[in-house]
Formats: C-alpha cells, structure tokens, sequence
C-alpha cells in the first residue's frame, strides 16, 4: 500500500530526488560528517545492538562510520530510493519491520522528509525490542536560514508574494515532545550547528540538488522560478552574510534524537508522595 501524501511533502518526489543522488557522492560530506556524530554518540552507549536497521542509508555512511566499532552483527541498509538501498526499499512512512524485531534503528538525515513524523516515530518503536534504541539525526529549523530570508525577501520584494520553497522542519524545543508522543522512554535531544562555506548561493543550489534536497513540498510552483527573484537573492546573500574572502556560509543545523523502547529494566520516574523526605526535613525553621 502507498502512503498518502497527507502533508506538507510530496513523496513521489522526495523518492525521485532520492535516486537522483544516488548518482553521485559529489556531495555526501553533510551525510558523512553526521554519520561519524551518530557514530561517536553509539559508542558512548556501553551495550551492542545485534540486529539493527540503518533508515535511510544513501551511500551507507553510517555502516561505514561503524566498520570495525564491534557495536552491531548485521546493520540493515534500508533506503526510500531503490537505487540507494543496499539490503532493501522502503519507506520511512510504512515500515515493513516485524514487531520487537530490531535492537536497534539509525536514522541520517531522512526524517525531515516525513510527512508525519509521530506516526514513523510510533512504527520504529514497535519494531525495536523492549529497551532497543533510536539514534536518529534529522535537519533542524535553523537549516539554511541565511538562505531562507534572502529568497523570501527577494520574492517579496521583487513579486510582492511569497512562494513555498523551503521545507518546514522540526523544532529543537518539539523534538521532545514528539518522541514522548511516541510513546518512547528516556528521550534524549541535542543540537549540532555545521556552517559550509560557498563561492555564492548557485553552488550551495546545485550542492541541494545533488543531494536531493532540493523542493519536494506538495504546493510548489510547477513554473520555473523568475531568474531575477534568484540574482536578487544571490546579492542579498552575499551583502548580508560573505566573509573577507567574499565565500557565503550555509548553516545546517543537526538535531540528535536518543531514545529507548520502554522495558521495566529502565529508571522510572517517582509516583508523586513517594519521596521518604518530608518538605518539614528540608525547611529551616524560622
């Protein structure tokens, strides 16, 4: 069965775009560099994770980050594209897992294409075994905001509209709540910023397209975009943001997401009056 395209991307073409990249490393460094985090952030977790399931693995960075770390027996590489997907295909929005089947899921910058995250945060903590892991990394919602603000106000500015072309993406502060709505134990939330530099905005463009993350939203303009509103940009960007060397900085911003399928074993938190110290024991007298 198809996912519905109930939600702010089109998946179609989040798919399509996908394999587009599968094409080329050219420009895999932003997956790389996660994929080493991810990977500094399992070794801190003192247990191995036998069967677990890499959720979007392009080139399969993480599986490579992972080579000789001992953490797991067989790393699943799982990809919405065909083209990328080394073990299997498939899609983030119907997760094909038997329940309790995983110790353990690893996402690299896939999840910010989901249309509804809560429902695939709800399917991978069915498919983990009581107290298995999520690692997940997704792009943050001060991703790309120098060039979020130069493209909306050169389309204002030059159409007096505005037209959707970046995607929406999580908050630092929601990301929380959404795993606890997940029904997930012990979450965990921390943020990486990673700034790249660019000779001007049409580079960091083509890097976006060949990483295929380019506009997938379901209401985008079906017409080429006006060459003016883009030069406008470029100029925009480049007055507000270039350094000395006149290159632009693009800032991606990771957020990390730790968080455990429930099981008894874990640390619960105390029923309200079940302390042993009364407030009197900790109040002076006056």
């Amino acid at each position: 069965m198809a996912p519905m395209n109930d939600g702010p991307f089109d998946r179609r073409v989040v798919r399509l775009h996908r394999a587009a990249a599968a094409m080329s490393r050219q420009a895999e460094f932003l997956f790389v560099d996660v994929a080493d985090r991810l990977a500094d952030r399992l070794d801190d977790i003192t247990r191995r994770f036998p069967v677990a399931l890499e959720l979007g693995a392009r080139h399969g960075a993480v599986s490579q980050a992972l080579a000789g770390k001992n953490k797991t027996d067989f790393l699943v590489e799982a990809d919405l594209s065909s083209t990328f997907a080394r073990h299997l295909a498939v899609d983030e929005e119907l997760l094909p897992f038997a329940p309790s089947s995983l110790d353990a899921v690893i996402s690299n910058l896939a999840l910010h294409w989901v249309n509804d995250l809560v429902g695939t945060l709800i399917q991978v903590r069915m498919a983990l075994k009581p107290d298995g892991l999520l690692l997940a990394a997704l792009l943050g919602g001060e991703t790309l905001v120098e060039l979020r603000h130069a493209l909306a106000d050169s389309e204002i500015a030059i159409t007096g509209g505005l037209s959707p072309r970046l995607s929406p993406m999580v908050d630092v502060r929601d990301a929380g709540a959404l795993l606890q709505r997940a029904g997930f134990a012990l979450p965990v939330v921390d943020t990486d910023r990673i700034t790249v530099t660019y000779p001007d905005v049409f580079a960091l463009m083509r890097d976006l397209k060949t990483m295929g993350e380019n506009n997938a939203l379901a209401d985008r303009p079906r017409t080429l975009a006006r060459r003016d509103v883009f030069f406008h940009a470029a100029s925009l960007y480049q007055d507000r943001h270039a350094d000395h060397e006149k290159r632009i900085p693009a800032t991606f911003d990771i957020i990390f997401l730790t968080a455990w399928a429930p099981h008894t074993s874990q640390q619960q938190p105390l029923t309200p009056g079940s302390g042993n110290i009364s407030l009197t024991q900790v109040l002076q007298d006056p």
